[in-house]
């Protein structure tokens, strides 16, 4: 994916994340009730995204990741008509993004892998060894546990996550919620971030001359003569 790609999609991150959040008070500023407020902040970004996918006629995992959480999104405010349920639903659907990043290890690449392939292959700092991602899987060791490794941490870091929204739900005072949850997402993102891009730097996942890579060299080393 082109570098203009990845911008699109970091874009496209922090629209579905503010969105709702700045339509769900400007819809309570206009006498909105708080159920419908909240039903329609996941009406709209879900249609949009759902829009956005039949539009381009390019399906990748984040943008089916991110629909697909909104549209179950949806489906958790039909459900009941509680207030506080519907606040509670980002942390159950929360929970569930959790559970998938732990289930990615047992099938096929791990979420932070197919997630950060589309941000990053393009300028991956070892792009000089002319090897693809799934080149790179498939021989070195050391690189499949680094994305392994990160994805516990996105998948233990986001079921944290999950637990804080719930109990913000139900404890906290309605309206505050939506704009603390918002918050939250953001301070759980780059915590998360922060974490992990320290761990691929002491491994050295982003230096080609790091020891992760040694098998690529011995393969490319001359066979010595006889």
């Amino acid at each position: 994916m082109s570098a203009p790609s990845g911008r699109r999609t970091l874009l496209r991150l922090l629209v579905d994340l503010l969105v709702p959040a700045a339509l769900y008070y400007v819809l309570r500023s206009a006498g909105m009730s708080v159920y419908l407020s909240l039903l329609v902040t996941s009406v709209v970004p879900a249609a949009m995204g759902t829009y956005t996918l039949v539009r381009e006629r390019r399906v990748d995992g984040l943008s089916v990741f991110m629909t697909a959480m909104m549209v179950l999104g949806v489906g958790a405010s039909l459900i009941s008509g509680s207030e506080r349920f519907l606040l509670a639903r980002e942390g159950w659907l929360t929970a569930a993004v959790g559970l998938w990043f732990l289930a990615s290890l047992r099938v096929g690449m791990p979420l932070t892998f197919l997630f950060s392939r589309p941000l990053l292959e393009h300028r991956f700092p070892v792009r000089g060894t002319g090897e693809t991602w799934d080149v790179l899987w498939e021989r070195i060791p050391r690189f499949r546990r680094a994305w392994r490794v990160t994805t516990v941490l996105w998948g233990a870091g986001t079921l944290l996550d999950s637990a804080a929204r719930v109990v913000m739900a139900y404890t906290l005072p309605v309206d505050a919620v939506p704009a603390l949850g918002t918050a939250l997402y953001a301070g759980t993102s780059i915590t998360l971030m922060v974490i992990a891009n320290v761990y691929f730097v002491t491994v050295g996942l982003f230096d080609r001359r790091s020891a992760m890579y040694a098998p690529l060299d011995r393969e490319r080393a001359p066979a010595p003569s006889t």
